[in-house]
This record gives C-alpha cells, structure tokens and sequence, in this order.
C-alpha cells in the first residue's frame, strides 16, 4: 500500500477513535430521524435510543438501549457509563419534568431547553401571556379553570372563542377547534370535568378562532441567535380534505411556499427573535429548538402555540433538507455559538412525509400487526421512519396508534408527494390508515400562485429539445434512396418510385427488446441495445421477402437522461445502416411516475416492401424432402431474457462476473452481445427466386417459429448436432437444469433464421450464404400428421453436452477454488456490508469461506443475516487494521443521500476485495498489528 494511502487509513481509524457517542431519547418517528442525521456526522461513531422501535434495533450506527428516563441521576451515570457525549431530547415531557436541568448539572451535555424555558409549551396559559408581555402577535384569549366561567366567556365573548386549549401537555392532541359555541362548551366539560387529557386540562384556555393558513416556523437557538428552518406545514386530521378526529399529525411537507424569504424573515424578527430576546429577558434562556406553530392572518402571521422541540412529523421531512452536520449544529447551540456555525439547507428541494396509522387510531387500535413491505420502499430511494413499531420473533410489527412515516425528497413538492404515496402503497399491515393528499394546500397555492409548469410536473421539454439537436445528424447519416431522414416534422416521408420499386407490396413490422433491456441497465451499457430494436423489427419482415426501408422507435422513461437516450437511438442509428433502412422519425416520452429512476423501454417499427412477385414464403412450392438451412445467431439475441435473469439470479455469477475464454468480457456484456441483422447479407438470396421460405427465430425458439412459414400438412426435423452452438447456451441450460423442449421453445439454440430451398439447390444456396454468414444444412422438411409435432429436434441435450466442455461452466470450474480460506467477520449492525461478503464468498471462484460473524452489538439483524445463511455467530467486541480503501468522490450537486449510496456501493466492492486480499495471502496482520505485504 502506497505511503499516503496508509497515512490516510490511520487518520480514518483515529477520527473514528475521536468520534463520539449520542444518545437520543424518545421512541417516535422524530427519534428515529434526529438518529438517522445524527448518524451521517463524521463526529459521531454510534447512537443510541431509548426507548427506541424497531427501526432504531440495530440499523447501522443506531442501537437501543434499555435505560430509564424519569429517574434523572440512574440516568446521568448510565451517560457517564457509556462515554455519552451528547444527550438529545426528543419529546416534550421529559423536557418539562427537567431533565436538561438535572443531566446538565452531573455533567452531561443536554440539547433542548430548560424546564423554565419549555414552560412555553408546557403550560398555554404561560405562553399566552408571555406572548402579550412581548408584544408578539397571538389570538385573543383567557385561561380558567372554572367549566362555567369559561363557558359564559365563550357565549358572551365580542370574537369567535371558538377554539379551546387544554393548558398542560397532551401529546399534541389537547387543541379542539369547535364550530359553534355549543360545541366550544362541550369541549370545555369534556377537558375539565371528563378529564379528556388528564392532569393537562386542570386549566383551560379559549382563544379567538383564527382564519388563514396554519404553519409551523422552527429554528435552532442558543438563546442569543436564531437560525430557522425550513417552513413547514402538518396535516393534523385523521382523513383526506382535514376530515376525521384530530390527531398528532398525519403528514407534513417542507418547505411550505405559503411563506415566501421575505415573510420568513418577518417571522424570525417579529416572533422568534423576539420570543428568544424575551426569554433571555425575563432571565430564562431558550437554548434549543422552537417550534412556532402560526397561522397566517390577513393581519399578518400570528402565534397559535409555541412547542419547546422538533414536531413530529415536522422533522422527519426538515432534517432530511438539513445540508449542515446536525452534531455540529446542535453543540455550537449548546456551546451558545451558534452565529458563527449557521445551519445550511439545500436548496430547490422539497420533502413530503406520509404518516402510516394502526385502525382505529386516534382511539383504541390493536397491536402485534406484522408489516412487510419495508425493504421495497426503501428501494425506490425513500426514508423510512418508524415510530409504533417492535421486533417480535424476527418480524417488525405495529405497537402504536402512529406506526410510522415514509419521506421522500425530490425536486418539487408534487413529485415528493407522488414519491411518498408509492412508498406507502409498498408497505402493508392489517388496517393500516393513510392520508393521500399530503401537501394538497401547498400544491392549490402554487397553482393559484404562479400556476404548474410541465416541467414541474415531471417533463423537461427543453431536455428533449437538447436530446432531438444531438440524434438529428444521426438520423440524417442513414438516409438512402426514397428518404432524406430529417428530423423535426410531423410525420416522415418515403418515395417508393426513387428507391426503384414498380409493383411493391408494403410489409411492416413492430418489436420490443424485452427485459434484455434490464441486464443494459445494471450493466449501464447502452450503446448495442439499439441495433436488437432494430434486428428484431428488421428480420421479422424478411420473412415476406421485404426490404427494410425505413424505421421509427418509441423510447420511455419516467426521466429523461440525454446522455442515456443518446447512446440508445445512436445505436439505432447505427443498426439503421447496417439494414440499409433510414431512421425517418420516432417519438421520446417522459413520462414521470411510470418507470422508475434509471429505467426506459424501447419499441421499434419497420416498414418494408417486395416486388409482388417475390413475395415469401412460397407455400406452394414447399415439399417433402426440402433442405432446411440454419444462419447463426450471434447469441441468446433478444428473447427469453426472463428466463436468463431467473438463471443468472440462482447461479453463482451475477452480471459483473468475468468471463473466462471470451477476452476481458463479463457475463453481462457477453449475454448483451447484439441481435444479428439479416438483410442486407440475406436479400440477395430471398430474391434468388431458389428460397421458398425464410423465418426468423425469434420468441418461441426454433419449435414455434418455423411452423409459421410451413404449410399444415408439413413439418421439419432438426439435428442439433449440425451446428455450432454458442458456449453460453449450454451454460444456460446447466444452470437451469433446462429441458430440451424448454430450451427449443425459448431459445434460438445458435440458428437466427433458417431457409426452406429445394434439395438439389442446397448447396449453391448454402455457398452464397456462407460468403457473410455462417450457416449449416441442419435438418429437412417432412410430411407430418396434424396432431404430431411440427418441429422435431433430434440430439439438443447431446450437443448442448458436448458443447459444456468448451462452455462458461468449464472456464469458471476450472478458476473454482478447493482450498478456502477460513474467515471470521466482525460487524456491528444490519449488516448490509455481510450479505455483500456472503454473496461473493458463496461463489466457486473464492478464495474465502466464512465460518464465523462476531458481532460487538447483541441482537442485529446482521447476526440473523449469518444464522439465515448457515454461519454459526458471536457476540463479542473487536477490531482489526485497515487493509483496503476506495475513494469516493464527492459530485457537484451531490446529497446527503446521493453520497451515501455511492458509498454503500464502494463499500460493497470493497469489503469482497479486502476478504479476497486477506484469504489469497497477498496481506496479512504482522506484529502489533502492522499490516504486513506479499
């Protein structure tokens, strides 16, 4: 290893020395998100959450941790005990029972405010005349704590005291908004007299009905600066269109647009600059966050309540839009100075949460639901935060009336939203209740503001602009006699006269590629998918003798990447000249929510014509005794791919695996090996007057596509041993264990098309074909009784045998390795890093076996991950020196997320090739634990 590769693994290994240890405290989809961002600071090297859910039970950095919260001193000592450097607060209780008080005062570090200071949200009779002593802008009011006082004052109140507030805590759910007067009263007797919310409605208080749009405003401050946040907006309403009971909060969105730069501004002078200053004022610092729930007036924003934390949802849809470290914003708050390390968000983006609740919530609801689904939402590149959720017997169930939340971030709100909802439906659990319209006033504001853009929605007309300018001199380049192949008009022209034609028959054709598109795709190899949209097309209408003329394509994709679609219609264009066809036009669609990222589909269409009388297949002429001649294929070509995905996926290779005997190629590149093109080297001999018939093998193999071209009465029989068949086909059905029929009825077997000839012309025919193709007589026509079969392989398996000792199975047994290395791997959460080493050691080529996993974390899902695998496990701490390293760069316009997934993917290359370095001999841990070099 160079020098400065190790100096700089040693600096890794001393900053991960250096990090610290967090704890959170709450077990709410809020903890779950404060863990998850804590978790991406180079400062942190674990955190721990108690309670915490199932999401927190060992994912990554993040474990849980079985400690009390109310008995503050146990608590303190747990803290010094484990070397916690941070103690972070998420829910309002604790903070008014005093724990940042009693923690700070042992010692340990506490983010959030004091209980003096969360009095802002612990008691609304408090906030409201702290409000007016500041002259900060709230709703008219008055406390009690007399059912009949505060009745008459509602009756005989000169403005609508219509909404009722039980003073104390209550969950985010003691606030009821009534209609009427009659249903404010009722409201005051159910908080005082029926105790509704406990202890928390001994005082109420009644405030003015406001009207206007309601959003929260939050800010980090270290009781001298305030540094907001983004705007964001809760959905408190159980049901669609703010129907149903009221709740903690069923969704939110950020960054709210009701609340443009210069009103945020307003809002952090008038009502949280002010608020902080006044705190400070009357001797009460805030240090912290504070949450300003407000309402926008036509008189202006004013304070409906104040909250002394993060909402929940509200930061699990803030903190993913959080660009600044979290670690560092939270101490320089703490360390009050804030001023000098200001948070930074990213912009043009938008997050949208989606709250996933248990039936019957807010009420009673059952527990124990298992719910699945969880890794499919993650896939589509979503966050998922739980909240009620607990492991039991290995399965992640429901254990609360809020179950958990699903974020996406996207660009804009709509797409974040429709993002969100996809997540959702991926998800299940019995009953499970949801809200679709999260961020509906959001999206009605920006249509009424500045109306919706086809670019925000999803279609970027100037990338299609950009992409049609780059193909048009592609298209132009295959022009031929009859078309010119201009781009840009509505519909392509084609002058059979000028292409020399006198009595022509159109014939036209129309193809797919299939889900050989999806092996391009992971490959990221795009360039030769092109010329099998077009073979497909192009061969099929030489079975009516036609010559291609010209071609269109269809690409889709939900968006559109130029520099992908380049490289695909460059390919048809190319495959265009090799077919003498001109590419006159085609159509790209962006179509946002129907593919996913990265994906797109491909159809073509060919249109051809022949002269009338040479017009195939000759059924007349076709007779008992007929020559049948195989062209070669070039491979699998582009049908039966599902099938080959299905082999690959069970085999010990995947599509990255290199391929011994075929040059530097992968499996991958090997089975994207493009579909021949027939026509030019064929139509001279179609048109020779001496071929009766010609069929393309194409979907249905060779026992369902020469049938096509033969009359009824008439049938052929095939020897397989008459032909050279390509060595991945015998790999195919080996690792398949695939029967002969299934083989014939899928594949094309090595023969890309065959000829019907008269037997006495066999071989002048086959000598023209082989001057560009190979081609083999390979079996002959039969009369054949109705109910027998058409097509009759003789000896498939024996070639396909025969064929295995120069096969990709050979090259790959020959590399296999006897003498494995025995490996013990230490982990310490899900082990996503384990699964990759698992994978990669379960292959022949491997010089590594994994015999052991020890994890320094009891109860990760990583250890259930080996056990699954058959690897016996072991709790116990570890740690080992650093061996292999991958740079990952950081890219311009780069996210957190973006980051992270370049990382996890370079840790995945990785972790196998450090395991290959260690078990071949080329490294070894030498004395005091130096890393030691063949």
């Amino acid at each position: 290893m160079p020098p400065l590769a190790v100096l700089m693994e040693k600096l890794l290994a001393a900053e991960e020395l250096m990090a610290d240890r967090v704890l959170v405290i709450g077990s709410g989809g809020r903890e779950h998100a404060l863990a998850w961002k804590l978790t991406q600071s180079l400062h942190v090297k674990q955190v721990l959450v108690t309670p915490g859910n199932a999401g927190t039970a060992g994912d990554g950095k993040i474990s849980n941790s079985v400690i009390s919260t109310d008995d503050h001193v146990a608590l303190a000592q747990f803290c010094r005990d484990h070397e916690i450097r941070l103690v972070v607060v998420g829910p309002e209780v604790p903070l008014a029972a005093g724990i940042v008080d009693d923690l700070t005062a042992a010692g340990v570090r506490c983010f959030g405010p004091t209980a003096k200071a969360a009095q802002l949200e612990s008691s609304k009779s408090f906030s409201k005349a702290f409000l007016d002593r500041h002259g900060i802008p709230t709703a008219q009011w008055k406390a009690f704590t007399s059912p009949k006082e505060a009745c008459s004052f509602i009756t005989n109140a000169d403005f609508p005291a219509l909404v009722v507030k039980a003073s104390g805590l209550a969950a985010g759910k003691g606030v009821i908004v009534a209609s009427n007067k009659q249903e404010a009263c009722k409201a005051v007797h159910e908080i005082m007299q029926d105790k509704t919310f406990g202890a928390a409605g001994e005082t109420v208080v009644i405030e003015e009905l406001l009207e206007g749009e309601e959003v929260s405003c939050l800010c980090f401050t270290d009781g001298i600066t305030v540094a907001p946040m983004p705007p964001a907006q809760d959905h408190k309403r159980l049901m669609d269109g703010d129907e149903g009971p009221n709740t903690g909060g069923m969704g939110a969105y950020s960054p709210a647009p009701q609340i443009s730069k210069d009103l945020l501004l307003k809002i952090r002078d008038t009502i949280l600059q002010r608020t902080v200053d006044g705190m400070k004022k009357e001797g009460v610092p805030y240090i912290g966050v504070l949450y300003a729930g407000l309402m926008l007036t036509r008189d202006g924003p004013k304070v409906l309540e104040f909250n002394c934390r993060f909402g929940d949802p509200e930061c699990q849809v803030i903190l993913p839009l959080l660009k600044s470290d979290l670690y560092e914003v939270m101490q320089a708050t703490i360390n009050t100075r804030l001023s000098s390390s200001m948070p930074v968000w990213f912009e043009n983006s938008a997050a949208v949460t989606v709250v996933m609740a248990s039936e019957g919530y807010p009420g009673t609801y059952a527990k124990g639901l298992e719910i699945t689904g969880l890794s499919k939402a993650k896939e589509l590149g979503l966050e998922v935060f739980h909240a009620g959720t607990v492991i039991k017997d290995g399965k992640v169930v429901t254990n609360g009336g809020r179950v958990l939340t699903v974020t996406a971030i996207k660009e804009d709100l709509m797409s974040a939203l429709e993002e969100a909802n996809k997540g959702v439906a991926t998800i299940q659990f019995k009953g499970a209740i949801y809200r679709k319209d999260i961020g509906y006033r959001a999206i009605a504001f920006l249509r009424h503001s500045r109306g919706l853009t086809y670019k925000n929605s999803g279609v970027d007309i100037a990338a299609g602009n950009t992409l049609v300018q780059k193909i048009k001199p592609l298209a132009a380049d295959t022009s031929r006699p009859g078309c010119n192949a201009e781009l840009g008009g509505f519909a392509g022209l084609f002058d059979l006269k000028a292409a020399g034609y006198e009595d022509p028959i159109l014939v036209s054709g129309t193809d797919g590629v299939g889900t050989k598109l999806k092996i391009a795709q992971v490959c990221k190899k795009h360039d030769t998918i092109g010329q099998d949209l077009v073979a497909m097309c192009v061969n099929d209408i030489l079975a009516q003798g036609a010559e291609p003329l010209f071609f269109l394509d269809y690409f889709a994709c939900g968006k559109l990447d130029v520099e992908v679609a380049q490289a695909v219609i460059a390919g048809i264009a190319e495959a265009c000249k090799k077919a003498g066809c001109a590419l006159i036009g085609g159509e790209t669609a962006e179509m946002p929510g129907m593919y996913l990222p990265g994906e797109y589909d491909l159809a073509g269409f060919a249109v051809g014509a022949v002269e009338r009388g040479q017009m195939l297949p000759q059924l007349e002429r076709i007779a008992d005794g007929d020559a049948v001649i195989g062209i070669a294929s070039s491979g699998v070509h582009s049908n039966g791919f599902s099938l080959v995905r299905k082999i690959v996926e069970k085999s010990s290779l995947d599509f990255s695996s290199p391929v011994s005997g075929s040059g530097d190629q992968t499996l991958g590149e090997l089975l994207l090996t493009p579909t021949k093109i027939y026509s030019k080297t064929l139509l001279p001999v179609l048109h020779s007057e001496h071929v009766k018939a010609y069929a393309h093998i194409t979907g249905g193999g060779l026992l369902e596509n020469i049938p096509r071209i033969l009359p009824a009465s008439f049938g052929v029989v095939l020897d397989a041993r008459s032909w050279k068949m390509p060595e991945i086909f015998s790999w195919l059905q080996n690792e398949g264990n695939l029967s002969e029929e299934e083989m014939a009825r899928t594949f094309n077997c090595g023969i890309g098309a065959v000829l019907v000839v008269q037997k006495e012309m066999v071989q002048q025919i086959l000598k023209d074909v082989q001057r560009h193709e190979k081609a083999w007589v390979i079996g002959r026509v039969v009369s054949v009784c109705t109910d027998s079969a058409c097509v009759k392989v003789n000896h498939l398996m024996q070639a396909l045998l025969a064929n295995r000792s120069l096969s990709l199975h050979s090259h790959i047994q020959g590399k296999m390795q006897t003498n494995k290395v025995k490996v013990a791997v230490l982990i310490s959460g899900t082990g996503t890093n384990l699964e990759a080493l698992i994978t990669s050691t379960k292959k022949p080529t491997s010089y590594a076996q994994i015999v052991l996993v020890i994890s320094n974390k009891a109860g990760v899902e990583g250890l259930r991950k080996a056990e699954r695998a058959g690897i016996p496990t072991k709790e116990e701490v570890d740690a080992g020196a650093i061996i292999f390293q991958e740079a990952v760069p950081v890219k311009v316009g780069d996210t957190v997320e973006t980051l992270s997934e370049r990382v996890k993917e370079a840790e995945h290359r990785a972790f196998p090739a450090a395991l290959q370095l260690v078990a071949s001999g080329a490294v070894r841990v030498g004395e005091a634990g130096r890393v030691c070099w063949k």
